[in-house]
């Protein structure tokens, strides 16, 4: 407690009214010395007593609190000083600066801010130290700031372009960690795509910038799409390279850049750069082949047609070879079947083919349809949709389609209504796992199907049953490609509403999509998406396992075993919660897939080297000052007056402002009006007689 005391006026007049007393007080004075008049003294003495008694004049004694004053200490805890040891040499510094500090104790006040990443997406924009700093300063009353100490390796990622001189209002010291002398290799991203066509190549741009100066030797340079090493290659140091990658798969690729270690380099945490390249399939070319009229292929043609992305060639047979009545073909409105164009020369650019209630009939030669075998074993797709001259003499089977189709007719026609049923296998496959309709376990509530073509199950998956538990849908993988049997011509009951109807439109849209190998549609799948804070695992597979172990490995190299939840649908979710951006690793059995979280190439480690150029113009806009912890050494601190040089070559200044608040006041008047009343009285008296004599 301090008690301060002062004089204080509280006139009676205003201000001009006072200036015209005193005029009249000095007039009176100065003819009264010029005429030398008796008792002019006194005279004079009383009217400079009265003028006082106007101004009121009060000692005021106030008791005063000391106000501390506040000094923010900053210190930097995003991941760039895990670098080099140099979040180590910041927790030395700070526990000295906080022993020199603690001296002034009684005066100064100390608010630590720490700067972390709360998020992984705040990862992804820098260090945004600036901004915090202005936050902690601006939460202190300007009267009480002293200063602000940074503890920092001067990677901050928020420094406007310009800082007008009160932008910070109080002296900012920097104390870097690091060298200046650092050397560090680094890949820059200069162009990178975010989609590609499948079956086509992106072009990345690729820079690898190196500070020593003296290494004129080139970097190696290693490509990696998902997991998998595709291309290495020596690049020139300083100089743009181009890369090309094929996108050979829908969905997601990640692409990884890596080069290799500089001398004498810093870390080697900014020679990986990370993307995600979207592979979107251009339009799907499909070939629907119809054996003879009939109401099922509209079915199919208004699905695929109904579907943007599909470019749909559909041929129907109107008139088999067995047919011909001698007309001249110009004579006819129909078109020939153009076989050669689409078996022979075009078969390829199809991604599927579709054989919908087709039979041997002298259309297409055993050599067309053998291409249509090698199509599929080099990585095509073929549906079959059977109709009952599936089961007789007729057959597609007894041509060289036989080889790909996974049920042989056994010649019998099951002519009943049944209800399609999914299977137990059926259930966890993508394609007709929970289907609209489906309950669980229950049966379905979709109309019913009145004929079925019965087969003998050579291979392939069984995903729905229909009439008597026969296969009603197989699905098949031959070789690279793969195929699918649908046993029935009746799903068009279904888009006709029959009994109800059924989910045909998402049953034959998944069917196709997973015969184009769409990834979402693979049986038996890895993957991992990031979604705010959590990783989630999914895994999908045919097989009933009691539990599944994955192994996770994050950015850093840490490796844990995770088990997967119970099954549903055919799929195990896991969801753990991430706090570190990068590239996850997850394995299971013989499947990798990689994951990336939050920003692929965050800046906070585009350039990890310490540098005092970012925070240079924050110091100088404060007068402030800039300092290497170790290259500098350690500086003492001292309090200063407001307005004074705040730095010097070894030491930094914090202000001092002696603030305080009052705390009580009291008021003695030093003119009581009683009593200068009675000496001004008495002075009149006197120059009264002092008159009179």
């Amino acid at each position: 407690m301090i008690n301060a005391n002062t004089i204080e006026f509280a006139p009676l007049l205003p201000l001009p009214g006072l200036i015209l007393a005193a005029a009249i007080v000095l007039l009176i004075a100065g003819f009264s010395f010029y005429t030398r008049t008796r008792g002019a003294v006194w005279r004079i003495s009383a009217a400079v007593l009265l003028l006082l008694l106007l101004l009121r004049p009060a000692l005021v004694s106030e008791s005063r609190e000391p106000l501390k004053d506040v000094a923010v200490l900053a210190i930097d805890e995003s991941p760039s000083t895990e670098v080099a040891d140099r979040d180590a040499e910041i927790a030395v510094e700070l526990e000295r600066l906080k022993q020199r500090l603690g001296d002034y104790a009684k005066t100064l006040e100390i608010k630590e801010v720490r700067f972390r990443h709360g998020s992984i997406a705040e990862a992804g924009d820098g260090t945004k130290l600036f901004t915090g700093l202005q936050e902690a300063l601006g939460s202190v009353p300007r009267g009480q700031l002293a200063g602000a100490i940074v503890l920092s390796d001067g990677q901050i990622h928020d420094i406007p372009e310009s800082l007008r001189p009160d932008a910070l209002a109080v002296p900012v010291h920097v104390r870097l960690a690091g060298r200046r002398d650092m050397r560090d290799r680094r890949l820059i991203i200069k162009n990178a795509p975010a989609y590609g066509i499948v079956g086509s190549t992106v072009s990345f741009t690729v820079r690898v910038e190196d500070t020593d100066a003296n290494s004129g030797n080139p970097a190696q340079l290693t490509v990696r799409k998902d997991g998998r090493q595709i291309s290495q290659r020596n690049v020139a140091v300083g100089r743009d390279t181009t890369i090309s990658v094929e996108i050979d798969h829908g969905g997601n690729s990640v692409i990884e850049f890596l080069v290799d270690r500089g001398p004498d380099e810093l870390t080697i945490e900014n020679n990986r750069a990370v993307l995600s390249v979207n592979g979107v399939r251009d339009r799907l070319r499909v070939l629907l082949v119809s054996g003879e009229p009939h109401p099922g292929e509209r079915t199919w043609r208004n699905l695929l047609k109904s579907d943007p992305s599909v470019d749909l060639v559909h041929f129907t047979i109107l008139r088999p070879p067995e047919k011909q009545d001698g007309t001249p073909i110009n004579e006819l409105s129909l078109i020939s079947f153009p076989t050669r164009e689409l078996f022979e020369v075009k078969l390829k650019e199809f991604d599927l083919v579709i054989f919908d209630r087709y039979r041997r009939r002298g259309v297409l030669p055993p050599v067309y349809l053998q291409n249509i075998v090698e199509y599929v074993r080099d990585g095509g797709a073929l549906l079959e949709a059977v109709g009952p001259s599936y089961a007789g003499p007729f057959s597609i089977y007894r041509t060289p389609l036989g080889k790909l189709l996974p049920g042989a007719p056994t010649g019998k026609l099951i002519d009943k209504p049944f209800r399609p049923q999914v299977t137990d296998l059926g259930q966890r496959h993508p394609v007709t796992a929970n289907l609209p309709g489906t309950r669980g376990e229950e049966a379905p509530t979709w109309g019913r199907w009145l004929r079925q073509i019965d087969i003998d199950l050579a291979r392939g998956n069984v995903l729905m049953s229909g009439a008597d538990t026969k296969p009603l849908l197989v699905l098949d993988r031959f070789h690279e490609g793969r195929v699918a049997q649908f046993n029935s011509d009746h799903i068009w009951l279904w888009a006709r509403g029959f009994e109800g109807g059924g989910p045909q439109a998402e049953l034959l849209r998944r069917l196709a999509h997973w015969l184009m190998k769409e990834p979402d549609l693979e049986e038996d799948d890895l993957r991992a998406t990031f979604d705010g804070q959590n990783l989630k695992i999914e895994h999908r597979s045919l097989e009933k396992k009691d539990k599944v172990e994955i192994e996770l490995t994050d950015p850093v190299g840490e490796t844990r075993n995770l088990e997967l939840g119970e099954p549903k649908g055919g799929r195990r979710i896991h969801e753990i919660q991430v706090d570190r951006p990068g590239l996850y690793t997850i394995r299971q059995g013989d499947k990798t897939v990689l994951s990336a979280v939050g920003a692929l190439n965050p800046k906070e480690f585009a350039d990890l080297r310490s540098t005092e150029g970012v925070l240079r113009p924050v110091t100088e806009a404060s007068g402030g000052s800039l300092t290497w912890i170790a290259g500098d050494g350690p500086v003492d601190i001292r309090r200063i007056r407001p307005n004074r040089r705040a730095a010097g070559s070894d030491w930094i200044g914090l202000r001092r402002n002696d603030g305080y608040i009052v705390t009580g006041v009291d008021r003695v008047s030093l003119m009581p009006p009683l009593l200068a009343l009675l000496l001004v009285a008495g002075l009149v008296a006197l120059a009264w007689k002092q008159e009179a004599d």
